[in-house]
């Protein structure tokens, strides 16, 4: 039970908190913040704070303007205080942390006075690594462009409008204006321009540094050793869970974890464990790490312990690349399965088994590349001493070079081994899913051909389970769209979900019936006819869509949103803004500088759009859904997952499919109204949604629109 204290202060501050911005009590608000609280205090610690009893996982579906960020934080805030613990709020965007970190949670502290210390977490990546912007510097000024290599294996050759950027930066630093993190920069920069300014944890000395005092990474991370509360990202969580937690956050035993736009967390995991790597690239790149270390034996040879390891690693990438050579062509007679239809093949392995030969190769593939990792650790640790060593003979500026070349050497082996680890094990498959398994056809620069193997676990209810539920305090998970077909059962099977989660589903904020229209008109065809169902929507389109307001149109796959758009009349055509034709951000930027000029603006887009996108009042007046989203049956994890379901007698289009496509609909119809005072209407150009009798059920998972049904 919640102690009386607690109870108190958390009543007081949301009373706090309405009186100071003028506003009333929200009905779900008021049942989200006291589903969380009882949660949590239902929770029962040792002597030591550990949990011991109790459900550890609470989650709270909550529609759009019920203010799930105020009251997750009302109601953990203070009881993670009382039990010792910290708060991770772990984010969809990087955008939606700024928000909490600037705006959001300085609002509440401010309004009920509450005093607790919030910091941002962000990846290495996000922060400037000042050794090296100094090596960027100093080889720009000696202009010897190729002497290192960065993350990308390009040389680097950097403009001059581009070193003055980074001159730009280090004055910066230098006087204490800029912290280093790059979403803090006053310029846009492009990945490649950044990447060279960062380094992973395997490139990064750590303490050993000689600029750790300035180092902008850990100067971020040292605040959060005295954080109360920490912003992170799910992709984020995901990377410290594989680090086996507490190495990047706060140890889960000692976490209450907030997740905010928590449908999406099944997917982060499945993409964050998942892996690939393309044969002659990879091939070529080994031969490239021969090279390179040639090059550098040279250099140590006043170092022969260093010089002798640099051979040992010379003849391991060796071995590895002559396997690799032997694999391709058996590789390349599974891919010749896949058939001379699509230019570009895919053949995914069947319940995900490469059988018993693959399996076999891979097993020695795993080996050489286990040699290659634990060379090139060692080798790793032995140039770290070395930086240590005050008269050592090879220069402290030299060894950073190769410390850090090491360090990316290591990032590609471990991907690699990891990968052929997975394609040597055997899965099983009467107590689990099967990782998917798949091979595709790629091309490179210049038109050649290269095989990209992949593997992908298909639960992640599994990483959850052991890596997460098992460990933490508690956890919070929350989203505007957590039930499918009214349920929140896929969603707890998805998550690996205890059996014992308490499950809250409260009161919606906007009256949709007052603020909208849903219609299905009849265009002559549903989406189970590809072809006949873009022709129709290239005749419906032009009339439908009113091109004087701002519109969003939804599509379920590319092709067709790029068909219908070359279809179009160029009256037409002139107000669309096409995902593909900018980046994501510079098309809302554009659609609403248009529709604050007071013209009208129609975004063409794909799931990125559907889910995330905040367009209020006159922004989108009108959402547009082509086709019902359902996955792509060829999705090679949806088919290994649907394959082993198969096996087990479960139905995978009533399993995954449906379920899915009901999560994704409701998704693009929660675009359309987002604060109390939108009001607009919603189209589903798709009939199966009333000639089906799952459709009728997806149609019943919606927000109560007006229905307008032809």
């Amino acid at each position: 039970m919640l102690e009386e204290e607690l109870r108190n202060t958390i009543q007081g501050g949301y009373r706090a908190f309405l009186d100071s911005n003028g506003l009333r009590a929200r009905l779900g608000q008021k049942q989200m913040i006291a589903a969380i609280a009882n949660s949590l205090g239902s929770i029962d610690s040792d002597a030591e704070g550990h949990r011991k009893a109790g459900n550890p996982v609470c989650v709270v579906e909550a529609g759009t303007g019920t203010g799930k960020t105020l009251a997750y934080l009302l109601a953990a805030l203070p009881i993670a205080r009382h039990r010792g613990k910290r708060v991770v709020i772990a984010t969809g965007t990087v955008a939606l942390q700024e928000q909490l970190v600037n705006r959001d949670i300085p609002a509440l502290l401010k309004s009920t006075g509450w005093d607790y210390r919030v910091s941002l977490a962000k990846g290495r990546g996000r922060y400037l690594c000042p050794v090296r912007l100094e090596q960027c510097l100093d080889s720009a000024t000696a202009k010897d462009s190729g002497q290192f290599l960065f993350e990308d294996e390009i040389s680097f050759n950097p403009t001059g409008k581009l070193i003055a950027s980074y001159r730009a930066m280090n004055d910066a630093l230098q006087e204490d204006q800029w912290a280093g993190d790059r979403d803090a920069w006053s310029e846009s920069l492009e990945d490649s321009d950044w990447r060279p300014l960062t380094v992973d944890r395997r490139q990064c000395a750590g303490r050993r540094c000689r600029l750790i005092r300035e180092c902008c990474f850990f100067n971020a991370r040292d605040a959060l050793d005295q954080a109360d509360c920490i912003v992170a990202n799910h992709d984020l969580v995901m990377a410290d869970l594989a680090l086996g937690g507490g190495v990047i956050l706060p140890p889960p035993e000692d976490t209450i974890y907030l997740f905010d736009e928590g449908h999406r967390i099944a997917g982060t995991a499945l993409n964050h464990f998942s892996g690939s790597c393309r044969l002659r690239t990879t091939t070529h790149w080994l031969g490239k790490l021969q090279k390179q270390v040639d090059s550098w034996s040279e250099l140590l040879k006043d170092a022969p312990e260093i010089q002798s390891r640099l051979e040992k690693l010379t003849a391991a990438a060796g071995d590895a690349e002559k396997l690799l050579g032997l694999v391709y062509p058996v590789l390349e007679k599974s891919l010749a399965q896949a058939g001379d239809g699509d230019a570009e093949p895919r053949w995914c392995y069947p319940n995900g088994d490469p059988g018993e030969d693959i399996r076999e190769l891979a097993g020695h593939l795993s080996q050489a590349f286990g040699v290659l990792s634990t060379l090139l650790e060692v080798l790793s640790d032995r140039l770290g001493d070395a930086m240590d060593e005050p008269h050592f003979p090879v220069p402290r500026v030299d060894l950073e070079q190769l410390f850090q070349q090491v360090g990316i050497w290591q990032g590609r082996t471990d991907g690699v081994l990891k990968l052929w680890c997975c394609y040597a094990r055997e899965d099983d498959l009467a107590n689990s899913s099967p990782y998917a398994r798949w091979l595709s056809l790629e091309q490179q620069a210049g038109g050649v051909l290269d095989i990209q193997v992949s593997a992908s676990p298909t639960d992640a209810g599994g990483l959850f389970r052991e890596n997460l539920w098992q460990r933490c305090h508690a956890a919070v998970i929350t989203s505007a769209t957590l039930r499918t077909l009214g349920k929140f059962e896929n969603f707890g099977k998805r998550c690996g979900l205890p059996a014992d989660t308490a499950f809250t589903a409260v009161a919606g904020a906007f009256d949709f019936a007052r603020a909208g229209s849903l219609s299905v008109p009849d265009i002559g065809a549903d989406g189970s006819d590809s072809k006949a169902h873009t022709d129709a929507l290239i005749r419906t389109m032009p009339e439908l869509v009113d091109w004087s307001e701002g519109t969003l149109v939804l599509f379920a796959s590319r092709r067709q949103m790029e068909q219908v758009y070359e279809q179009l009349p160029d009256t037409c055509r002139e107000s669309i803004l096409l995902q593909g034709q900018w980046a994501n951000q510079e098309i809302v930027r554009r659609h609403r500088a248009t529709i604050d000029k007071g013209s009208g603006s129609a975004i063409f887009g794909l799931a990125s759009f559907a889910e995330g996108m905040d367009f209020p009042g006159d922004y989108c007046r009108h959402v547009v859904i082509a086709k019902l989203p359902f996955s792509v049956p060829d999705d090679p994890v949806y088919q290994t997952l649907s394959g082993w379901l198969e096996l087990r007698g479960v139905n995978p289009f009533m399993e995954l499919m449906l379920p899915d496509a009901s999560l994704r609909l409701h998704q693009a119809c929660g675009r359309l109204i987002r604060t109390e005072q939108d009001t607009g209407r919603i189209t589903i150009l798709d009939r199966r949604i009333v000639s089906k009798r799952y459709g009728r059920q997806m149609l019943d998972d919606l927000p109560p629109f007006r229905r307008e049904l032809n």
